[in-house]
């Protein structure tokens, strides 16, 4: 089956996650099954423009958002791509296609004055527990380094080199890049380590971030955690670990940092992903200058 073919080419050539598979998995059989109950049956092969156009339609219909309609899109294309780069496919039908146009949001963050509010609510220290001690490194981690909910969830404690302040982090596609961290961040990491060894069943071949019983955290336990302590600042519409992330580069290139070692921290693909931060900064830097010029 050609779907299941290009799925196998994600997974096992792409490298590509679980989850991301699974994503164009659920999309392009959501067209099979949009194309099965017009037309009775399903042939990639035999698609053309008007019935893609017709889909679009139909989602917006749905109310699917612009930005969901442009990912399933997305998806179709790629798999068409690889039909064409199996030969299986002459002409392209989505190749003068474009999806409903999108208003550019800006990435959600965390002032830093917030940000340090959060964490000195959450102590962390000795006495704190374990649980409540995880939380607020899991805090820390994510806005001192910038990483990826997956990475972190993915974390080992080889992955650490305290010698020289710095993670090692498999993110997308298994590409690996380095990151430095601060001393204080060194001091507080060690104890982390200390108390769970301690107060968990921790085994040597999990992950530096785990539960009570020593089973590693997963992505939506984190997302939990991020979310309630983020609860409490007012204006935020996001409260998720991505925030965070934003959090950290915002605060990078407000603080002066380059644009391309910033894009390294993040390990994005393209500068482009990353010049999203400084229309965020230049947000900030307007309504600074609204706020405080008399004639504003």
């Amino acid at each position: 089956m050609l779907i299941e073919s290009f799925l196998q080419y994600l997974r096992y050539e792409r490298n590509y996650s679980s989850h991301t598979v699974s994503s164009y998995q659920n999309d392009l059989k959501q067209f099979e099954s949009y194309v099965m109950q017009k037309e009775q049956i399903f042939d990639p092969l035999l698609i053309d423009s008007d019935q893609i156009r017709n889909w679009i339609v139909y989602l917006m219909g749905e109310d699917y958002s612009p930005l969901s309609v442009n990912r399933k899109l997305s998806t179709l294309k790629s798999f068409y791509r690889f039909l064409q780069k199996k030969e299986l496919l002459k002409n392209n039908p989505l190749k003068k296609l474009s999806g409903p146009k999108m208003n550019k949001s800006l990435p959600d963050f965390v002032k830093d004055t917030d940000m340090n509010l959060i964490l000195d609510e959450v102590d962390g220290g000795l006495d704190s527990g374990f649980e409540e001690m995880r939380d607020n490194m899991i805090l820390e981690l994510f806005y001192m380094t910038g990483i990826r909910c997956a990475e972190l969830v993915n974390l080992k404690d080889t992955d650490i080199d305290f010698a020289f302040h710095q993670l090692k982090v498999t993110g997308k596609r298994n590409k690996q890049r380095i990151i430095p961290f601060a001393k204080d961040l060194e001091e507080k990491l060690s104890l982390y380590i200390k108390v769970r060894n301690e107060e968990t069943d921790y085994s040597s071949e999990q992950m530096v971030f785990v539960r009570k019983d020593g089973r590693s955290l997963s992505n939506s336990m984190v997302y939990k955690i991020v979310k309630k302590n983020l609860s409490g600042i007012p204006g935020l519409s996001k409260k998720s670990p991505h925030v965070l992330r934003h959090t950290f580069a915002t605060s990078m290139l407000n603080n002066g940092a380059d644009l391309n070692a910033v894009k390294e921290l993040l390990g994005h693909a393209s500068l482009a992903s990353t010049e999203v931060y400084t229309h965020t900064t230049f947000e900030e830097l307007k309504k600074v200058y609204h706020q405080a010029h008399p004639r504003a």
